[in-house]
């Protein structure tokens, strides 16, 4: 795929989206990074079904870490792998207090330091909390980038590299959303709905579902 049409590709993505941001709720850095680290083999709904509960009681390290492993798990039991992503978050939030003051870090070596975040969780974090042109390559994007030929690859890490390359400056900060909402509601997985898509003609999948 040449530059001239990834360029047009994601000017239409900011067309028909200009602000696109991510589906997680959340009210500060922190929030945020407690519903990522939730949102690990979960949807974006169930997370927020979860944190609506668990925010306005603890929404900081040290409420949290009041709540102790017992309350934290009741808060997030609805949501696959809870016990671990407790034992994480609380983790977490004692390493918060005593390395940061509390805050989220706002660097990608300091953010992996945290139990439950590898480099996926940073990158969102460095994204939508703080502005950087990060690329946090989930399914949807991975999914997206080889099968519309944006930026094909093996592995997350080399589509994450690809499409930090050949993605425009201007559209970066925001692409990460882009990828991701139209993996999650036009090119999904079993049966891409190529017919509704502001991009079909300019993607090179070469079974489209028109």
């Amino acid at each position: 795929m040449n530059s001239t049409i990834r360029h047009e590709i994601f000017t239409r993505f900011k067309a028909a989206n200009p602000h696109p941001t991510t589906e997680l709720e959340y009210n500060s850095p922190f929030e945020l990074l407690v519903a990522v680290v939730l949102s690990a083999q979960a949807t974006d709904k169930s997370v927020n079904l979860a944190t609506r509960k668990l925010f306005p009681k603890a929404n900081t390290p040290e409420k949290i870490l009041a709540l102790g492993e017992a309350g934290l798990r009741d808060a997030i039991k609805s949501i696959g792998l809870y016990k671990t992503k407790a034992k994480n978050i609380l983790a977490t939030c004692t390493l918060l207090i005593e390395d940061h003051g509390s805050k989220v870090p706002k660097t990608r070596e300091q953010l992996e330091k945290l139990p439950g975040v590898g480099r996926k969780t940073a990158n969102v974090i460095l994204n939508t909390a703080f502005g950087e042109p990060t690329m946090a390559v989930d399914t949807h994007i991975f999914r997206v980038a080889n099968r519309t030929k944006i930026a094909p690859g093996k592995t997350v890490l080399e589509v994450e590299l690809k499409l930090l390359k050949r993605i425009p400056k201007e559209f970066r900060h925001d692409a990460h959303h882009w990828l991701i909402l139209h993996g999650r509601y036009v090119c999904v997985a079993r049966k891409p709905k190529c017919a509704i898509c502001i991009i079909n003609d300019l993607c090179e999948y070469k079974d489209k579902n028109l």
